[in-house]
């Protein structure tokens, strides 16, 4: 299949009419994901938004091999992929486990934990749209401080999002790269990395949610690049323990051009309630971040 200017297979598995909401950045980041490792691929995934995505049995928009799992068993689904595939001697197959922050952070962790622990040869990807937002705008292990959702109605969630980038590097899997469909090469780029490299492979994709973080759909990819520029959702890839900036972030921690987190935050009705010392401490939370990772980088 012929490639553009940037190298991006030209090649659609994604049909037009998909199930999924207007401006939903999982379609963007999902559109290049497939991209990037063709056609020998299987996907795995539990109810969720993607599942949604899919369509109803026998419809589907998406060109390549499904099989849906229970919410806490994508990794677990994934696994027995893998063995099944190794059993018929078929390494020419990428198996990718695609799940939501609730379906990783929260009940998937533990099949996650495990298969990685092993080093099982597949690529995980959490699709991190801050809550369980198929069900209705729940609260998750990753929503951030500050937020609204349906079960944090009035006071808002009160904690830091959890970082499973973190509990996921200390498996010393092979790979781990974050990427944002607001930056669509950059995120190309890594999976097409990901699938030449064997062991468990975990990307993180921090996907914008129109409905779930109020704000208009038309500004999908503008949120995700601000996502980006404040440092909240920074771009980069871990290999063999050596971490690097990729992208956009990458050119910010050289130029130390990051915006403040209330460029991003304000823009989004999620964050209507949250006080000024929820801000500060945000903006606080960023920094130290930050300043990790430039730290690393510069190892």
């Amino acid at each position: 299949m012929p490639e553009n200017l940037f190298k991006i297979n030209a090649k659609e598995y994604i049909l037009p009419g998909t199930r999924a909401c207007q401006g939903c950045g999982l379609s963007l980041a999902y559109r290049y994901a497939l991209k990037a490792l063709r056609e020998n691929t299987i996907v795995t995934l539990p109810a969720s938004c993607l599942c949604v995505l899919h369509g109803i049995y026998p419809s589907t928009p998406v060109m390549i091999p499904c099989l849906n799992n229970s919410f806490a068993s994508t990794a677990a689904s994934a696994s027995g992929l893998v063995a099944g595939l190794q059993a018929m001697n078929r390494s020419d197959i990428t198996v990718m486990a695609i799940a939501g922050d609730g379906g990783t952070f929260d009940m998937g962790i533990q099949a996650l934990s495990g298969a990685a622990e092993r080093g099982t040869d597949f690529i995980y990807v959490c699709y991190d749209n801050e809550g369980y937002m198929n069900t209705g705008t729940q609260r998750s292990s990753a929503t951030p401080l500050g937020a609204l959702t349906t079960t944090t109605p009035i006071a808002t969630k009160q904690q830091h999002k959890k970082d499973f980038i973190k509990i996921m590097e200390a498996h010393d899997i092979a790979y781990l790269a974050t990427a944002s469909p607001s930056y669509p090469i950059d995120l190309y780029d890594k999976f097409v990395k990901a699938k030449k490299i064997r062991g468990t492979r975990y990307i993180h994709l921090y996907i914008p949610c129109p409905p779930g973080w109020a704000y208009p759909p038309k500004d999908t990819v503008k949120m995700g690049r601000l996502a980006v520029e404040t440092g909240i959702a920074p771009l980069f890839e871990i290999e063999n323990g050596r971490f690097r900036f990729t992208g956009r972030s990458k050119s910010m921690a050289e130029r130390g051009n990051r915006l403040p987190v209330i460029n991003y935050l304000e823009k989004q009705g999620r964050f209507r309630r949250m006080n000024i010392e929820q801000l500060h401490q945000t903006q606080r939370w960023v920094d130290g971040k930050w300043q990790e990772y430039l730290r690393r980088a510069q190892e």
